[in-house]
């Protein structure tokens, strides 16, 4: 069985770079070839280094190179046109079938990967057998969902997607912020101005009020946050009065996350939290900092010392023996080794949390994937948001641009459902644009927005490409691919959710450019129109199943 893309022989005798693995992503194997073809035709430059300048997708092109940051001596347009020259390779050369055009604009040089190459990799298997934990989101309970959990949980969605796309065992999981003092804070204040009544009616609403009502009380009176402690002491010495009220909460707040999640396409394996991280735990990491050296005593409470890694000290044990967020989180990464013996863990986080240091022998299997942060994320009159507002104006405004077209309105069977949808693409795909790594501007003009590379763009080419069966009942049923004439069809022609985004805007690009000069409805050889309509239905697939990757639903009407 493949383990595996199927990797063509004239690729396999590509240097083996680092950080570079053609069984896993078949674009490295792209982007290596041309980096060579690039070194062949510039001495002066190395495969590796040039691997470094090949980047994807610009200006509407496979892959782009640009050879004026290595500022080489001599003009930039002779360079160019050395790498120009590689072109007229010899059949029998083994990068002869990589790319099938290079072409220049002005400091860049531009590459087509070739279609056939691309034909001959199957499906990806790489991750058979092989089971990956991908932690995201984690909001806090007795909160509401913050539109500052959003980019993790879009990230962790797309990547669950992608690993299971690739074979892997993919266990999604959501690890709360369910312990701490903070729950002592909310269940003082809800001694104070909590309400039954109001509890059953909207849980999280409720305990939010309740926690802004109590906090601003801390702020004058320091004797609340005692009394907060307090109470989160007897919640870790496990007194079950203490405890019940914080089930209640806890049991709610998961059910409401599990209505929002389904509303972003994002399903969970496993919710735990930090309240689940058992003490035997948390004291095995607290004794494996000792034994390590870097556990300092401070008035009663533990510390650890970062500092020789240039990070700061850090509370792991409180003077009262309570436990803290970080002592927490490495007893849980522990604990979940020992139950699922992963190959791979995946923290969606924006800031890294260095396991290495622990020195445990399967540290080098987790991976942190930190992500920028989104900048102005507000609704529209400029308030502060949760995840219900954000959802409910772009589906309320979208439902507004659907009604201007009264004949297409019609058609559509559930318009307050589609609107929806169409509004939750254009925030996911505004997100998954910008490269994971750099902070972006919440622009509400983009998340309704129908033109430009947009979700409702997405959308709008899902739903055109849908038509077709509709328009052109005659030409169904298609018969089986074996039987398509397509020789009739001669017309013209990792862990970055960014690249698959361009991928789609292209291929919607594309159908755009198409849908006038390939018709369907209308040509009178129906062979030719049966042919024109496969080509636009597995289009269609692709960009669906592209969508899908990226945990949009596609839509049919809208």
């Amino acid at each position: 069985m493949s383990t595996g893309f199927k990797i063509p022989a004239h690729l396999r005798a590509l240097p083996q770079l680092p950080g570079v693995e053609f069984e896993r992503c078949v674009m490295d194997a792209f982007r290596t070839a041309i980096a060579q073809l690039i070194a062949e035709a510039l001495p002066e430059l190395t495969t590796e280094q040039v691997l470094e300048a090949v980047d994807y997708g610009k200006k509407d092109e496979d892959f782009t190179v640009h050879l004026g940051r290595f500022r080489l001596p001599g003009k930039l347009d002779v360079h160019n046109q050395k790498v120009l020259s590689k072109m007229g390779l010899p059949p029998f050369h083994p990068l002869h079938h990589t790319m099938n055009r290079l072409v220049l604009d002005q400091v860049y040089t531009l590459t087509h990967a070739t279609p056939s190459g691309q034909a001959e990799y199957g499906s990806n298997t790489s991750g058979q057998g092989k089971r990956v934990i991908i932690e995201y989101s984690s909001p806090n309970i007795a909160k509401q969902f913050h539109v500052g959990h959003l980019r993790s949980t879009i990230i962790g969605g797309f990547l669950a997607n992608l690993y299971k796309a690739c074979g892997w065992e993919v266990i999604s999981m959501n690890y709360l912020g369910d312990w701490g003092t903070q729950f002592g804070l909310i269940a003082v204040g809800f001694n104070k101005y909590g309400s039954r009544e109001e509890l059953e009616k909207d849980a999280i609403k409720h305990l939010f009020e309740v926690y802004v009502k109590i906090n601003a009380d801390a702020a004058k009176d320091p004797s609340v946050k005692v009394d907060a402690a307090a109470f989160f002491k007897r919640m870790e010495d496990g007194d079950e009065t203490a405890l019940a009220d914080w089930r209640m909460w806890r049991e709610l707040s998961v059910k409401k996350y599990e209505e929002d999640y389904a509303r972003l396409n994002v399903h969970f394996d496993v919710y735990t939290g930090e309240s689940q991280v058992g003490k035997e735990s948390q004291n095995e990491a607290l004794a494996r900092l000792e034994q390590m050296g870097l556990i300092e005593d401070t008035d009663g409470a533990k510390l650890v010392n970062l500092e020789e890694y240039k990070l700061a000290r850090a509370v792991v044990r409180k003077k009262d023996g309570t436990s803290i967020y970080l002592t927490r989180d490495i007893g849980g990464a522990m604990e979940r080794y020992e139950k699922y013996k992963f190959d791979k863990m995946l923290y969606v986080i924006s800031t890294q949390q260095d396991l290495h240091l622990m020195e445990l022998p399967w540290a080098d299997r987790i991976e942190h994937i930190n992500y920028g942060l989104v900048l102005g994320m507000s609704t529209r009159k400029g308030t502060v948001v949760f995840l219900d507002d954000i959802i409910r104006e772009a589906g309320s405004v979208t439902h507004e641009h659907m009604r201007k077209n009264e004949d297409k309105y019609q058609n559509i069977k559930e318009p307050e459902v589609v609107s929806q949808e169409v509004g939750i693409s254009g925030i996911k795909v505004q997100d998954m644009t910008a490269k994971r790594i750099n902070s972006y501007t919440f622009n509400w003009d983009r998340v309704l927005s129908a033109e430009g590379d947009t979700g409702p763009y997405l959308q709008y080419a899902h739903v055109r490409i849908s038509s077709i069966t509709r328009n052109n009942p005659e030409l169904l049923p298609l018969p089986p691919t074996s039987e398509i004439k397509t020789e009739l069809l001669t017309e013209p022609p990792k862990h970055e959710s960014s690249e698959v985004t361009t991928f789609a805007f292209r291929l919607s690009h594309a159908i755009s450019q198409a849908w006038m000069p390939i018709k369907v409805k209308g040509e009178p050889d129906l062979e030719k129109a049966r042919a024109r309509m496969w080509m636009y239905l597995r289009a269609k697939d692709v960009l669906a199943s592209a969508m899908r990757l990226l945990t949009l639903r596609p839509v049919d009407y809208m």
